[in-house]
């Protein structure tokens, strides 16, 4: 496999992304254009970007390999949109095998078949929903509602509540409390117990 490209590699993560002591490894690229991105270098050409192999990255953060082991942590995918990488993710899984646990921080814009490839090598989902207002999801991100609640449901029945977290944000100028109740309201209905209700902190 050819190496991509990916905006940062941070160590020594707790309690913010899975379980246990985890690496968070954010791939370059996305498929939304969030008025408000946190990541906006993932949206930037990839020139001068490190580039990984699913072995150099193993590699990389093997150094790790006891706090993973101790503590039932590991990798975090975040980016940009890891599911966008799912044949990265599937290599990389046969590399640290049951030993690491694997997070995806994902929109969920992308294909069924790579939710469905992604759920079976991924051990926890934490998922980014956005709204559930159509029309305020398309003006902030640019994206279609419907691909990332469809892709939810499927991901729901595939590994179950326990390992899908779902982040409702307030958005400054797009969304207010009442939004994100409705939000929480359809997530709870559907069968989400793990939900992330948070505002944005525009600079």
């Amino acid at each position: 496999m050819e190496a991509v490209p990916f905006i940062g590699i941070n160590r020594h993560r707790l309690g913010v992304d899975g379980v246990g002591v985890t690496t968070l490894a954010a791939f370059h690229g996305c498929p939304l254009h969030c008025q408000y991105c946190l990541n906006h270098r993932c949206l930037e050409a990839p020139d001068g970007l490190p580039r990984y192999t699913p072995q150099q990255l193993y590699d990389l953060v093997g150094v790790d390999n006891l706090y993973f082991i101790a503590t039932g942590g590991g990798v975090c995918f975040g980016g940009g949109e890891p599911l966008q990488h799912v044949d990265f993710l599937t290599e990389f899984k046969t590399l640290c095998g049951k030993s690491w646990n694997l997070t995806a921080e994902s929109s969920l814009q992308v294909s069924r078949e790579a939710v469905r490839q992604a759920a079976l090598v991924v051990g926890d989902f934490i998922v980014d929903i956005k709204e559930s207002d159509p029309d305020t999801y398309r003006a902030y991100t640019g994206g279609d509602a419907s691909v990332a609640w469809d892709n939810l449901a499927y991901l729901l029945e595939t590994v179950g509540p326990r390992h899908i977290t779902v982040r409702v944000p307030l958005i400054p100028d797009y969304n207010d409390e009442a939004a994100t109740a409705r939000t929480a309201d359809r997530l709870t209905a559907m069968g989400i117990t793990r939900i992330d209700r948070f505002t944005y902190r525009i600079k």
